[in-house]
């Protein structure tokens, strides 16, 4: 079991693009697996490879707790290639600990992507699932949840609270 230590706030490394990547061998598949115990120890349902300094694009995902037709899932390269509609939620961030936002996101988005062994894979996604992939993208675009927030939404957290 791998646990690496999470990126937080402002470290540089959550604001860079994470690269492409193009190798598929053991190495990626022991990231992802070490990603995934670094994030069910942190209680994540989501993180990708820049969270724990590794600027690469891969993201791993386990909504199953919430969304038991969800299968946790590694992601490399993976690309939103279509979005649809728009709801506001809240959101967390293991990057940014104990904040909370509400964030606009696409309520349904395509993907295309590669498995750790190089395979493409595409699929739709709504709901729970829609709006983990958007914010682990984002994530490896250098993009934080408070690049996305409008003031007036934030007002909707204060007010429920």
């Amino acid at each position: 079991m791998a646990i690496f230590d999470l990126r937080v706030n402002e470290d540089p490394i959550l604001r860079q693009k994470a690269t492409e990547v193009q190798n598929f061998d053991t190495s990626l598949s022991v990231l992802a697996n070490g990603m995934f115990d670094t994030m069910h120890e942190a209680k994540g349902i989501g993180l990708a490879a820049p969270q724990i300094g590794v600027s690469q694009r891969i993201i791993v995902i386990d909504i199953e707790d919430v969304a038991p037709d969800c299968p946790p899932m590694a992601l490399v390269n993976p690309k939103i290639t279509q979005a649809s509609g728009e709801a506001l939620g809240e959101e967390g961030c293991l990057s940014l600990p104990d904040f909370r936002a509400i964030v606009r996101r696409a309520t349904g988005v395509s993907i295309q992507a590669q498995t750790v062994s190089g395979e493409s894979v595409g699929f739709d996604a709504e709901g729970l699932m829609a709006r983990v992939l958007q914010h682990e993208v984002d994530h490896l675009d250098g993009i934080l949840i408070t690049d996305r927030l409008l003031p007036e939404d934030q007002e909707l957290l204060e007010d429920a609270n």
